[in-house]
């Protein structure tokens, strides 16, 4: 997550103030210290109630804004409220004391996904990916350590998580900051390191500054979903959401995604030669090693696409990005054509190019504030627990539908936000009340 902020900061505005940042992280540091130690329980109470408040506060606004709001919630959102809800009161232990319930769920977490880093990075052996097995290792551990209530006991596995998480994001802020006092002016935050763990980016363009005067046309994220591609799809729920659909002939369809930004520039990623689409085939495919690199193509525009095949059965429209940085990136990216269906694939280059176009997109206003506000943004963290997910496995169209539209909520909140949504519906259930009161129509029994 800290890399997404950063990544929304951008570098330009970094830069110079790496010593607030090396502030906060030695600050984290030391707060995460303390949790672990358990040196207080002040700071154990006051650190866990605080992370609990904030997902139930967040739940509530968020299932309140999507039921009251003029838009109908989708059946994710909803979810995803229901499920910041039932967390945060679990670790506010309400309406009962959780510890033994909190220490399980904890651990399933871990080892559901140390399991999946493991199995992943092994499958698809990318650059790196022993480092990538061991940080898995490291979470089966902690999921042993959670089921087994030692040396930690239950009613300390929240605290204890949730110091261990803070740790780690103090440290990459203290990373961040060290790297950004190096940075040249015109330097991009994808040359950091903390963002070449999977080398998607490779040569990195210098960070354009935006361009002052005129108005964009909208960017565009065009996705064809695995099982919008495909036909009489032989259902398989969550794997023909974000992996691949298999149709009644036995054929996969892993879908597409394509950036759009016109009139002019189109980013969709091809492979020259079409791959065979047969289990065996596409399972030997999956091997992010040199030996499955092929030739490539870059597809001219989305109607001559569409036309070509079939129309995108998504789309996510951003008005605020930088258009500079967009050209800058793609002028890099396209100079090579290669492509490998896990480490450089079409979902691969409209999420790169998507992430170039939102550097440094909010960096107005004052650092404290948008900092603060990032970090306690439920979108944010959906966002970067996707981008997780795409760092141990690979990005599919899928995934990367969930992340622009993650993303899309966090740079262009929606026209009436959920807060004042909320608020403007309780004022005016209020006043409907006084108003019956006043006239009489409202007994005391009512009121």
């Amino acid at each position: 997550m800290i890399r997404l902020v950063l990544l929304l900061l951008g570098a330009s505005r970094l830069r110079d103030r790496w010593p607030f940042l090396l502030g906060f992280g030695l600050f984290g540091t030391a707060l995460a210290l303390a949790i672990i130690a358990d040196a207080a329980d002040g700071v154990t109470v006051v650190a866990t109630t605080t992370f609990g408040w904030i997902l139930l506060i967040d739940g509530l606004a968020a299932l309140a804004a999507g039921l009251i709001g003029r838009n109908r919630a989708s059946r994710f959102d909803v979810v995803r409220a229901l499920c910041l809800i039932v967390l945060g009161l679990l670790i506010l232990d309400f309406p009962w004391k959780n510890d033994l319930a909190n220490s399980l769920l904890f651990g399933l977490a871990f080892l559901i996904d140390g399991a999946a880093r493991v199995i992943t990075a092994a499958v698809l052996r990318f650059r790196g990916w022993a480092l990538v097995v061991a940080g898995g290792a490291v979470e089966l551990g902690l999921a042993t350590l959670a089921f087994a209530s030692w040396p930690v006991p239950y009613q300390k596995t929240v605290p204890f998580c949730i110091g261990v998480l803070l740790l780690l994001s103090a440290w990459t802020v203290l990373r961040f900051a060290l790297a950004l006092r190096r940075l040249p002016p015109d330097g991009s935050i994808f040359s950091l390191p903390g963002f070449g763990r999977r080398c998607w980016h490779g040569a990195v363009a210098a960070s354009a500054p935006a361009r002052a005067g005129g108005r964009n046309p909208p960017l565009v994220l065009h996705v064809w979903t695995p099982r919008g591609s495909a036909e009489d799809v032989v259902r398989r729920p969550l794997v023909d959401r974000w992996i691949a659909a298999v149709d009644g002939k036995g054929r996969i369809s892993t879908g597409h995604a394509a950036l759009e930004l016109a009139p002019d520039l189109y980013i969709s990623h091809y492979p020259a030669i079409e791959i065979d689409r047969s289990p065996a085939d596409l399972i030997r495919a999956l091997r992010a090693t040199a030996d499955n690199d092929m030739p490539g193509r870059f597809l001219p525009s989305y109607r001559e696409e569409a036309e070509g095949w079939v129309e995108a059965d998504a789309h996510v429209v951003f008005e605020r990005f930088n258009a500079a940085r967009l050209r800058a990136h793609w002028a890099e990216y396209s100079k090579d054509a290669t492509y490998n269906l896990t480490r450089r694939n079409c979902s691969v280059s409209a999420a790169l190019a998507l992430e170039a176009a939102l550097e440094g997109v909010l960096a107005e206003g004052p650092l404290w504030h948008r900092l603060s506000s990032l970090l306690v943004n439920p979108d944010l963290w959906v966002a970067a627990a996707v981008r997780h997910r795409a760092e141990t496995m690979t990005w599919t169209p899928g995934l990367v539908l969930d992340y622009a539209r993650a993303l899309q909520r966090v740079v262009k909140p929606p026209p009436i936000a959920r807060r004042v949504r909320l608020r403007d519906s309780v004022r005016r259930i209020l006043r409907a009340r006084a108003a019956l009161r006043a006239n009489g129509s409202l007994g005391p029994l009512s009121a």
